[in-house]
This record gives C-alpha cells, structure tokens and sequence, in this order.
C-alpha cells in the first residue's frame, strides 16, 4: 500500500499536469487537505514540501500554497539537449520495433533525444507515461494512442501540451474529439482490398477477426463491408469475431469455436492483422482444416512475424519504420517554425501475395 503522503503527491500532480490547476491558482489549505485525505498534518506537510522541491508548487508565507510552472525548467530545460517523448501501445512486439527505430534515425540526424513510454494499450499506463512526459518537459511528442475507439479519459493531458504549446502528432490511429495531426495506414483500403482478393479468387463466404477497441479495427470492418457490397454479397454478423485488448488472452478458444461453428460454409477470413492470421493458422492445425484448400487466410501490416513464419502468409503492407521517420521529421519541421506542414497522411497499402489463399 502507498504511503499516505505519497497518494497527495500524485493527486495533485495529476491535477496540475491535466490543467485541473493553472500556474499561479491557490490550492487547498493544510487543513482543507487534512480533511480530504483524512491524514495528519504532518503527512499534508511532506506532501507539500516534495512537490515544491520538485518544482510544482511555491509557498508563500502567510498567504498560502501555489501551483508553480518550476517543474518545467527543473526536468528539460537546456535548450542544447532536446528531447521528443514517444508513447506506443507497445514498445518490443510487432511493428513496434520497426517503427520506433524509423523515429530514433530521423531523430538522431538532427541530435534529438528520445523519452519512450508504452502503455500495453492501458489507460491507466498512459496516463502515467502523459505525466511523465509533462514532468520531463519534452519539447515534442509522437503518441500511438491506447484504445483509440473508445472514449479517453485522458484528453486533458493532451490541452495541457497544446496549451503549452509542445507540438503532438499521432500515428497508427488518433482520437477522433481531438483535432491533432496524424500519419496513419489507410485501414479501410487495407481491408478492402484483402476482401476483394477473396473475392475475385471466387470466395463468396469470407468472415472476419477485428479488434474493436482500437480505431484500426473500426476502420478495417468498415473496408471490409464496403469490398462486400460491391460485389453484392450478404454482411453476416456470424461470420465476424471481434475481441479487444482484455479478450485477446482468449483469442485461441475463441477461433477455435468460431471456425467450429462456421466450418460448413466459410471458405476465407480477412484478420485483423497477421499477429491474427498466424493464430488462424494455428487453429486450423488444432482442428485439422488445411490452409488454403479448406481457408484463406489474409493477414495485415507485412509484420516480420509473417515474414519468419513456417508459412507465408498472405498480407498487405505497412509503412512502419517509414511512419516512424515522418512523423518524426513532422516534430523536427514543427519545432523549427515551419508552416504547412500536413495535418493528416494515410499511406496505401499493397497486397504481398503468400501461401494461404487459393481460387475457389
């Protein structure tokens, strides 16, 4: 259990980092933060004085306690050493590493150092790394966001930069309430275009795997649907499986059931990503349906887990370590004054032909 004392400190650091409180606002007395947290005022004291120290907060005597801008100056500051904070839902799995060393190389060029944080796609840990990044005082930010289809209950983290004016871009996906510069994969064509692969290879039953609470996933079932109707074939709601970050533990069963219950008429799926494809791949052992006689399988993002798998699969391409440059050149222009830089990119994705889709 957190020391008393230490539960003070993070509440109203987090209250200053979010905007809750502005540079120069009065925070509660002693005795009104006695009350809230129940504790000595000794406890309060301690609180108080760590949090000065380190540059949140200025006591005045006889007036009162508050909110100082200290910390900013106490953590970046020299001019010389500038740092980019970059937040990923994942920092060693997938197309993480790639993307993360296209930021490192375009950040290395102009001598920028680099903060990184993940989030394992976690609120809770982004709004951790948020804080961090606001207590450091980069002078940039590149964020994948966490959760990216659902409502973020960090959105103020993300005023208090743009407040400050410490530029942000987002990559992979963006939170649609905020209007912030992204570069993304184009999912829609993604998927669209695994789908009218089946389709033109003579597949008129193709299902789908999506994650749902990542904007990705949302954009690639939309892809998907619009392959489907314009070849005037039927969306059925039994041939999708949709799972998210808390269900994906169970992902194996899950497939394992779902290709169980639609044996007799799927012939083709579109995965979510090739992460996906490969687990599709192998169910398919565990239940002893051959690959791609009995189904196709199409994965997405060209991942280098496809590439070093025992079967190459069929998958679209990502720009990964080249999303990672951009958006880091996007910083490096921002910080330098430029104007007109581009507030969205999608790139398009191209099919990379594999072993685990057939003619029908």
């Amino acid at each position: 259990m957190k020391p008393k004392y230490q539960v003070i400190i993070e509440e109203l650091k987090s209250q200053i980092l979010s905007g809750g409180y502005n540079p120069g606002d009065q925070i509660p007395t002693e005795a009104a933060l006695q009350e809230t947290y129940k504790v000595s005022r000794q406890t309060v004291r301690k609180a108080i004085l760590e949090l000065s120290n380190e540059g949140f907060l200025r006591s005045e005597k006889g007036s009162g306690t508050y909110v100082s801008n200290q910390y900013r100056s106490k953590s970046g500051g020299n001019p010389a050493n500038r740092t980019i904070g970059v937040i990923t839902t994942y920092i060693s799995d997938y197309i993480f590493p790639s993307i993360i060393r296209g930021i490192e190389g375009r950040l290395n060029e102009d001598n920028y150092s680099l903060l990184l944080a993940s989030t394992n796609n976690d609120v809770a840990q982004e709004k951790k790394a948020l804080e961090m990044m606001l207590s450091f005082g980069v002078d940039g930010l590149i964020i994948e966001p966490t959760k990216s289809n659902l409502y973020n209950p960090n959105i103020a983290y993300y005023l208090s930069f743009k407040e400050q004016d410490v530029p942000f871009i987002m990559i992979n996906a963006y939170y649609e309430e905020l209007d912030v510069p992204f570069f993304c994969l184009d999912d829609v064509q993604s998927s669209y275009l695994a789908t009218r692969e089946l389709i033109a290879k003579g597949h008129t039953q193709i299902g789908l795997v999506a994650k749902m609470d990542d904007l990705q996933g949302k954009y690639r079932m939309k892809g998907y649907i619009k392959a489907l109707g314009e070849a005037k074939l039927r969306f059925r709601p039994e041939q999708v499986l949709s799972f998210n970050t808390e269900t994906k533990h169970a992902l194996n069963a899950n497939l394992r059931k779902f290709l169980d219950d639609n044996r007799e008429e799927l012939t083709a799926l579109v995965c979510y990503n090739d992460e996906v494809g490969l687990e599709v791949v192998n169910v398919c052992r565990q239940l002893g349906l051959s690959i791609p006689d009995e189904l196709s399988i199409i994965g997405q993002d060209n991942s280098y887990i496809a590439k070093n798998a025992n079967i190459k699969l069929t998958t679209l391409t990502h720009p990964q370590e080249q999303m990672g440059r951009d958006a880091a050149d996007w910083i490096i222009k921002k910080l330098q004054g430029k104007k007109d830089l581009p507030s969205s990119t999608y790139y398009q994705p191209v099919l990379i032909e594999g072993e685990t889709v057939n003619k029908r």
